[in-house]
């Protein structure tokens, strides 16, 4: 008993012969559409990011250090200077503040 598997061909029908175009979108006819980008910030709050991340940066920066040269040698006044203990973070509280603060500025058009 031998089957022969010959499917039979699906009818031919007209689904969807062409694309179809959005009626609300117009079409020149040159194939090439002009898209307004709008950015989600503007340039200033950019100098605002930059300037917090530097801040924090800095703040890093004043709060690394205190390596001995000898490993069972301790500095404590090294170690829990004023820079490291309150002048850094207070820089890298005031950068945070100035990154909030870029985030949530208006831009200039959109304040309007």
């Amino acid at each position: 008993m031998s089957t022969v598997n010959n499917p039979q061909p699906a009818p031919a029908t007209k689904l969807n012969p062409t694309p179809v175009k959005n009626p609300n979108k117009s079409f020149t006819g040159t194939g090439k559409q002009k898209k307004e980008m709008t950015l989600l910030f503007d340039k200033e709050n950019y100098y605002w990011m930059f300037g917090g991340l530097a801040m924090i940066f800095i703040g890093f920066m004043l709060m690394s250090g205190g390596k001995s040269a000898n490993p069972h040698e301790f500095h404590y006044e090294e170690i829990y200077s004023f820079r490291r203990i309150t002048l850094a973070p207070i820089i890298i509280l005031l950068g945070f503040g100035v990154e909030a603060y870029a985030i949530m500025k208006k831009p200039k058009d959109a304040a309007e």
